[in-house]
């Protein structure tokens, strides 16, 4: 399974439990920087100082705007599709068998340098090599950035200033508008045709889905997210989640857990045992790449293949760390909005 966004203060040992990691980065003693480093290519610096506060509170003040920049790669993903081109990245972006991670979203990964590719890795001395002027990530934990090792945090902001997004209990609409604010911030132009268009087939997808999700909860549907591991079956509290609050926000009849692991989390874990505990007709089952698939999950888990929604066939992929802009998330609601109204009351 892929990282599970998981109780706050336990989301990165859920992570690192899943995957087998030892959240270890690859460091280094810092040295001298690369002047013959690359710039972030396709975005025009704006003219003056760059003040921004981040999801911390914490203010990141800079004589000139960054064109350096470094992120995690569901911010640079993100940026990317803003007009932001970052020189380097962090997090999944290359599959096991070579392929590009769906998080990597439009970025070319040719032109960019990659200083970790799993939760855990973060290559300090290749991150230190690219001179960078700014490290760009989100945050689903008040204080923790995502996809930065806490233990070499510190060596990292000796670095570059870090700027963390905060994501959580932030609905989908405001995380993209985040990151379009932060592009037009570094430089980039926001009011291009492309993102004008971009913004339109957004806004159409997601009427389309709040037809269908009043579809849906007449025809008495019960909706939930779920990631699964070998052991585990967690279940989304949707208020958490910036895709999942906005879902519900429209109509989308999601089942909200009664029992979260814990104050603040991000789930509520069910043992395959009573994995039948919330009857539900749809299920939105995480589909990135490090979780285990529902297909291998029917081969391995009798109580999964068992599931009213899973045997009649009504899954729905759920990304839920696509790039948060509008060309990211109007496939997922397109998606969303197309296949409520085919499914029947199973459960």
């Amino acid at each position: 399974m892929r990282h599970v966004l998981g109780a706050r203060t336990s989301r990165r040992s859920l992570l690192t439990g899943a995957l087998g990691l030892g959240a270890t980065a690859a460091l280094a003693a810092c040295g001298g920087t690369n002047d013959d480093t690359p710039s972030a290519s396709g975005s025009a610096a704006a003219a003056g100082p760059f003040t921004y506060t981040d999801g911390r509170g914490k203010q990141i003040s800079l004589p000139k705007v960054p064109t350096k920049i470094v992120a995690q790669v569901g911010a640079a993903a993100a940026l990317w599709d803003f007009g932001i081109r970052p020189i380097g990245i962090f997090g999944p972006s290359t599959k096991a068998d070579g392929t590009k991670d769906p998080q990597a979203g439009s970025v070319d990964l040719a032109a960019v340098t990659s200083v970790g590719n799993v939760y855990g890795e973060f290559n300090v001395e290749k991150y230190l090599s690219l001179a960078p002027e700014l490290l760009v990530t989100c945050m689903y934990d008040p204080k923790l950035l995502w996809y930065v090792p806490e233990e070499s945090q510190p060596q990292i902001e000796q670095i570059a200033p870090t700027l963390g997004i905060q994501l959580s209990e932030v609905a989908l609409p405001k995380a993209i508008g985040y990151y379009e604010e932060l592009a037009g911030k570094l430089g980039a132009d926001i009011k291009t045709p492309e993102i004008t268009a971009a913004k339109a087939a957004f806004d159409t997808a997601d009427a389309a889905l709040k037809t269908a999700a009043a579809a849906a909860t007449a025809a008495g549907l019960r909706v939930a997210a779920f990631s699964g591991s070998k052991d585990t079956l967690y279940m989304s509290i949707p208020k958490y989640s910036p895709d999942l609050s906005h879902y519900l926000a429209q109509g989308v009849p999601l089942t909200v857990p009664t029992k979260p692991d814990s104050e603040g989390a991000w789930w509520e874990s069910l043992s395959w045992e009573n994995a039948a505990k919330y009857p539900v007709d749809v299920i939105l089952y995480d589909a990135r790449t490090q979780a285990l698939p529902s297909a291998e999950l029917i081969k391995t888990q009798p109580a999964w293949a068992q599931l009213p929604a899973v045997k009649a066939g009504q899954i729905v992929d759920w990304y839920s760390e696509a790039q948060y802009s509008y060309q990211g998330y109007t496939p997922a609601l397109t998606e969303l909005a197309a296949k409520l109204p085919t499914f029947k009351k199973v459960a």
